[in-house]
C-alpha cells in the first residue's frame, strides 16, 4: 500500500512541472512519459456508484466499464462535464485523477501512452511525435496543453527543427508575451528562433544586448540559440567574444552560451558543428579553470584533437573546478591512446556537467 501511495503521490506533486533532459534538479517524468510507463488509463465521468468509463485510452476495460468511488483516490474535480483522466498501473489497488480533458482528444492521448518514453524514442521517432504535438500547443484544455508542452520541452531540437513550417510564428510571439505562460518562454524563444523572421531577429538581438548589460542569465541559453539560428554561423563570433572570452561574465551566463552552442552541435545544421568545435577551442584556451565544461560534447562527437590541451591543463598548476577537471579525465579516457598520454588519469571518473541554474534547453 505504501509503495502505490507514494508513487500516486508523486504523479500527482508533479503535475504543471515539466523537466527537459537538460534540466540539473532533481528530475520529473513528463506527463506523457507517465502515460507511457502505467499500464492503465480510462476517461470516466461521474456515476451514482463513482465513475463510468467513457474511453479506454491503454489496458484493460473495467468490470462493468465502472470504477467505485473508493478505488480512486487524489482526485482532481472534473472542470464542468468534461471526463476525468484515470490511471493506474497493475501494481496499484487504486485509480489516480490527473486531470479533466475532452473525449474528442481521446484518440490523441491514445497515441501517445501506446508510444515510448522521451529517453527511449529514436530522431525518426522523435519526427514523428513532434508533428502530432506542435498543433496542441496552448491547447484550450489545460491537460491537454501540459501533455503537448512536457513532449516537446523534452524533444531534440533536430526534431524541432523538422516542424518549422508547422509552427506558426504570431501564436509563439503571443505566448511569449503572456505572463502567465512565463516559465514555459525558454521553449518558446527556440520555437521563435526556428519559426521567426528578420525582425524577430532584431527583436531577439536587443533583448541579448539588454541581458549581457544587465549580466542576467533568464532564458539567456533560449536566446543565444534562438539568436543562432536566425542569424547563422556570422553570429557565433558575437557569443565567443561576449560570453566566452569575457572574464566579467558569471558561470550560469557562460553555461548557458554554451548549452546554445551544444544544441546547435548537436543538430549540426543552421550553426555547423566545426564552427561550434571552433569556439569550444577558444573556450579552452580562455577559460582553464571550467575547461572541461565542453568536454563531454567533444567526446560524444568524437574530437580528439583537443587532447593535447587537456593534458596541459592536467599537467599543470592552474586552478581546475572540481566537475571540470572530472570531465577532462573522462573525456581522455575516452580518448584513443588514453595510456599513452604521460599522465595518471583516476580509475573511475564520471562527467557532470557544470551545476548551475542552466535554463531549459532540448538538447
Amino acid at each position: 500500500m505504501i509503495r502505490w501511495l507514494f508513487a500516486a503521490l508523486s504523479l500527482c506533486a508533479s503535475v504543471g512541472a515539466v523537466a527537459c533532459p537538460l534540466c540539473l534538479g532533481a528530475y520529473q517524468s513528463s506527463r506523457a512519459d507517465q502515460l507511457v510507463e502505467l499500464s492503465r488509463a480510462v476517461l470516466v465521468v461521474p456515476s451514482e456508484r463513482g465513475y463510468r468509463v467513457v474511453e479506454v485510452i491503454k489496458g484493460a476495460r473495467p468490470p462493468g466499464d465502472s470504477i467505485d468511488a473508493s478505488a480512486v483516490q487524489l482526485k482532481v474535480v472534473p472542470a464542468g462535464r468534461k471526463p476525468l483522466l484515470l490511471v493506474s498501473d497493475e501494481t496499484w489497488p487504486m485509480w489516480v485523477s490527473v486531470g479533466s480533458i475532452g473525449p474528442e482528444h481521446a484518440r490523441w492521448v491514445r497515441v501517445i501512452a501506446a508510444g515510448k518514453r522521451s529517453s527511449a524514442m529514436s530522431a525518426e521517432e522523435w519526427r514523428d511525435r513532434v508533428a502530432l504535438i506542435v498543433p496542441y500547443l496552448e491547447n484550450p484544455e489545460p491537460l491537454v496543453a501540459e501533455i503537448a508542452y512536457g513532449e516537446l520541452a523534452a524533444a531534440p531540437y533536430a526534431a524541432l527543427l523538422t516542424v518549422k513550417t508547422r509552427i506558426a510564428a504570431p501564436a509563439v510571439r503571443w505566448w511569449l508575451g503572456n505572463p502567465a505562460l512565463a516559465s514555459r518562454q525558454s521553449l518558446y524563444l527556440l520555437l521563435l528562433g526556428i519559426a521567426g523572421d528578420a525582425q524577430d531577429a532584431a527583436r531577439l538581438e536587443s533583448r541579448l544586448d539588454a541581458a549581457w548589460q544587465a549580466g542576467s542569465a533568464t532564458s539567456l541559453g533560449s536566446l543565444v540559440a534562438a539568436d543562432l539560428q536566425l542569424r547563422g554561423p556570422a553570429r557565433v563570433a558575437w557569443v565567443d567574444e561576449h560570453y566566452l572570452r569575457d572574464g566579467k561574465r558569471t558561470t550560469p551566463e557562460i553555461e548557458a552560451a554554451l548549452l546554445a552552442l551544444s544544441v546547435h552541435g548537436n543538430a549540426n545544421a543552421a550553426i555547423p558543428r566545426e564552427r561550434v568545435i571552433q569556439s569550444y577551442r577558444l573556450f579552452i584556451k580562455e577559460r582553464t579553470d571550467i575547461a572541461g565544461f565542453v568536454a563531454q560534447d567533444l567526446a560524444a562527437w568524437q574530437y580528439w584533437d583537443a587532447v593535447p590541451e587537456y593534458v596541459a591543463i592536467m599537467k599543470s598548476d592552474l586552478r581546475q573546478q572540481y566537475p571540470s577537471k572530472l570531465a577532462i579525465v573522462a573525456y581522455l579516457r575516452q580518448s584513443p591512446g588514453a595510456n599513452t598520454l604521460g599522465i595518471v588519469l583516476p580509475e573511475s571518473a564520471t562527467a557532470p556537467r557544470a551545476a548551475s541554474g542552466v535554463p531549459v534547453l532540448p538538447q
